[in-house]
């Protein structure tokens, strides 16, 4: 993985320094050098660190290397000592062929900042070949009659190598009768003629056995030898005779297996058999015979197997026409190859990166070349991608081209390119070739983490267990890898006082909720706080949410009866007259519930009574009321429990007892029960139980009033820290006071004290208990009107 991590790398640092290619596209060619062939491996060609002017440190900084066409490395650089070697043993012929010079190109790339070279390397011939004769043994027929001066053609011989170290003459065996001169063909090759210098007499010598030397240039020279055997033969004096001495002929290289060349055409003035003509080829090459062959007798000239002009652009041979005596004679064919676009575009990528960052400015993607090896319009070309990808080709030197972006690139829009290099040439019909390259774009942590919702409300009932699932949030991050790897948190509260890190806690790897301690809904309501969603990029980016939490309230407590009080050391007892009427209010019961909702609804009802069907008890408000009139028969005190319940599920309930004692009017004094019991059992008289009664009452109502002063006091100072609430069971009151009265003849108005809400936007109150009668109900109904927020449970 190291490894591949360092290629990707050093193909990045390849592509930046293409770069500079707009600056540096002038570059100077190398060379040429040269070397000779067959020289070993590893032997010196030059020194490239000081034809570049660089030391060696800047040659492995700069990251110099060779670039060989068709990607054969016929040499190495040496990078520690800047030197230029062979990689392998060259063969020129191999190589080259009959080309000369025998030229190889490469380039010289350095990648830091980037740079490119040409350059050649000649390969040097040596005289590594010598001359050989097709034929060992060349026989000719001359007839006796031939005149002096006369020229016979000879087979010439082959030499691979070039030059000087090719064959530069003939020599023949000495003799009387003939000499040899050399000529030079239009392609450089030579070939020999026999002269015929003294007249011939078949009948002095029939057969003639000469030795024909051929020898080249080289240092000391090479040569190969074949035989003549010259048959002379009686008189035919005419020989054949071409219409053309040079055929000149231009066919296109596309032309199927069997075309036509020519037709060549001699005549013969003699009859018989020494006037008719065979055809054949006069000393044809290797490449000559698989490629054209020749009727004997019409002189056609068919293709034996496609030409190919990128592979060999001329044929040169000569055709010989022979007549039934053996005279001979010869015309020159010149077949010229002519280009056809038949050959596609060849697309070689150098260096390419992938895959490249996201956001980046302008990047060398790849590094290719292009060549056509069709000649003229054939081989100009034309390069291009699709129009609608955010990259742009720019052409380099030598037929080079760099792919770069046109701008910065967003992988969260598109992750992946497939881009497509169409490379066209100028030929017809135009031929085309596509190569495929796949871009990957890396991603970058440019987008931060996206929560689901803006805000989230979640609902827990009071009373929950710890460590309850309560909810979750969610947020996505539109990037890839640890770039969207999210990671939840609370976030600290605005509030310092906010115990938050007590309530909940959130699971970091999926942003669940969970409550940690159980909640109570009398103590709070409701709770807000912010998450946090953090990815693990470098930088990490991050967002938050706003998470309010409602606590959903239980019926978790029983009604508190407020009036009347239970705890008393003497029973409240309420007066009633003999003569009050049906619906006579008798009393009424108070009660509060601390929960909120249909849990503090409240309902009343008569449990128990002295006197069945005597007193009724209203179930909305919990009035007290006769239920019929009053006789002489039903007893002075009458006992009633009243049931107080409220609506939640299961419900809850309190019962209250009273106490009452029926009078006949209300000159009667009032006695508590224990006293009443003295009383009936010692007289007295009956203004002194009067006056008794009168201030004890007094008393009592003075003592009742400080105690209710001092309480609503201690209750407006604990105010701001009961932020709107009112705990019962501590005694803390506000300061609101409303007096509820009925409608009856009660003895008393009663004044109840209020605590107002501010968690609830519903017009509810809880009388919590009474105080001194000072506000009447339509005291009520404004108070309500003018505080939307003043809200309670009571039965009134």
């Amino acid at each position: 993985m190291e490894t591949g991590r360092m290629h990707n790398h050093r193909q990045r640092q390849v592509l930046v320094f293409f770069v500079c290619l707009s600056m540096s596209w002038g570059s100077a060619d190398l060379g040429p050098y040269s070397v000779v062939e067959e020289t070993e491996r590893g032997s010196f060609v030059a020194n490239l660190a000081k034809d570049l002017e660089l030391g060696l440190a800047e040659m492995a900084t700069r990251a110099v290397r060779i670039i060989s066409q068709g990607n054969k490395e016929h040499l190495q650089l040496k990078v520690q000592t800047g030197d230029l070697l062979l990689n392998e043993k060259l063969d020129r012929e191999e190589l080259c062929g009959p080309t000369e010079p025998c030229i190889l190109h490469f380039q010289v790339l350095m990648e830091k900042p980037l740079e490119i070279f040409q350059a050649e390397l000649r390969v040097k011939d040596i005289n590594d070949h010598s001359p050989v004769f097709n034929e060992r043994e060349i026989i000719l027929k001359i007839p006796e009659n031939s005149p002096t001066g006369t020229a016979f053609p000879l087979s010439n011989a082959l030499d691979l190598d070039v030059g000087s170290n090719n064959i530069q003459n003939y020599t023949i065996s000495p003799n009387f009768h003939f000499r040899v001169i050399t000529h030079k063909r239009s392609d450089g090759r030579k070939y020999p003629e026999l002269v015929l210098d003294k007249e011939l007499d078949r009948e002095e010598e029939p057969e003639i056995s000469l030795t024909l030397t051929a020898l080249d240039g080289g240092s000391p020279p090479r040569y190969g030898t074949a035989q003549v055997r010259i048959e002379v033969v009686d008189i035919n004096d005419n020989a054949p005779q071409f219409q053309q001495l040079l055929y000149k002929v231009h066919i296109p290289e596309n032309s199927p297996v069997g075309s036509l060349v020519v037709t060549v055409s001699a005549s013969d003035v003699d009859s018989g058999l020494y006037g008719k003509i065979s055809y054949t080829f006069f000393q044809p090459s290797e490449d000559i015979s698989k490629t054209l062959e020749v009727n004997p007798k019409t002189g056609e000239i068919r293709l034996r197997k496609q030409v190919d002009f990128e592979t060999v652009f001329s044929y040169e041979v000569d055709v010989k026409a022979t007549d039934g005596g053996g005279l001979s004679g010869k015309c020159t064919l010149l077949l010229q190859v002519v280009d056809v676009n038949d050959n596609p575009p060849e697309v070689t990528v150098s260096a390419l990166t992938s895959p490249i960052p996201e956001n980046s400015p302008e990047i060398v993607v790849a590094v290719f070349s292009v060549s056509d090896p069709d000649s003229g319009d054939n081989g100009k070309t034309t390069c291009s991608i699709q129009d609608d990808l955010p990259f742009l080709l720019k052409p380099s030197v030598k037929n080079f081209y760099t792919l770069v972006t046109e701008r910065t690139l967003d992988r969260e829009e598109r992750a992946e390119y497939n881009i497509t290099i169409t490379v066209t040439d100028m030929g017809t019909p135009r031929l085309k070739t596509e190569h495929n390259i796949t871009v990957l774009v890396s991603d970058v942590n440019d987008n931060a983490p996206a929560f689901t919702q803006t805000s989230y409300t979640l609902w827990v009932r009071e009373n929950n267990s710890p460590a309850l699932h309560i909810g979750s949030v969610s947020a996505t991050d539109t990037d890839a890898g640890a770039n969207a790897q999210v990671t939840y948190s609370l976030l600290p509260p605005p509030d310092p006082l906010v115990p938050l890190a007590s309530l909940v806690s959130i699971n970091p790897d999926n942003g669940h909720l969970f409550a940690l301690t159980s909640l109570d809904y009398e103590a709070l309501r409701a709770f807000e706080f912010r998450v946090g969603a953090t990815d693990r990029g470098s930088p990490a980016l991050s967002s938050q949410a706003l998470v309010r939490v409602l606590v959903a309230d239980a019926n978790d407590n029983a009604p508190f009866v407020l009036y009347p009080l239970q705890n008393a050391s003497a029973p409240c007892t309420e007066l009633v007259p003999r003569a009050a009427e049906p619906g006579y209010l008798v009393t009424k019961v108070v009660a509060v519930d601390g929960d909120a909702g249909q849990n503090a609804w409240l309902s009343y009802q008569l449990l128990k009574a002295t006197e069945p069907g005597l007193f009724g008890v209203w179930a909305h408000n919990g009035e007290v009321r006769t239920a019929r009139l009053l006789s002489e028969r039903d007893a002075p005190k009458q006992r009633l429990v009243v049931l107080v319940k409220d609506n939640g599920e299961p419900p809850l309930s309190a019962s209250v007892t009273l106490h009452v004692l029926l009078v006949d009017g209300f000159s009667q004094p009032y006695l508590p029960a224990p006293e009443a019991e003295a009383a009936a059992a010692a007289p007295a008289d009956p203004l002194t139980v009067y006056l008794v009664v009168a201030l004890a009452s007094v008393s009592s109502l003075f003592l009742f009033s400080v105690l209710v002063f001092v309480a609503v006091r201690l209750c407006r100072k604990g105010g701001a820290a009961s932020a709107g609430r009112c705990p019962v069971a501590e005694g803390h009151f506000p300061g609101h006071l409303v007096d509820v009265s009925g409608t009856g003849t009660l003895s008393q108005s009663y004044q109840y004290e209020l605590c107002l809400t501010r968690e609830t936007g519903t017009n509810e109150f809880k009388v919590l208990k009474p105080s001194l009668p000072n506000l009447s109900s339509k005291s009520i109904g404004r108070e309500v009107e003018e505080n939307p927020s003043f809200q309670g449970s009571v039965g009134i």
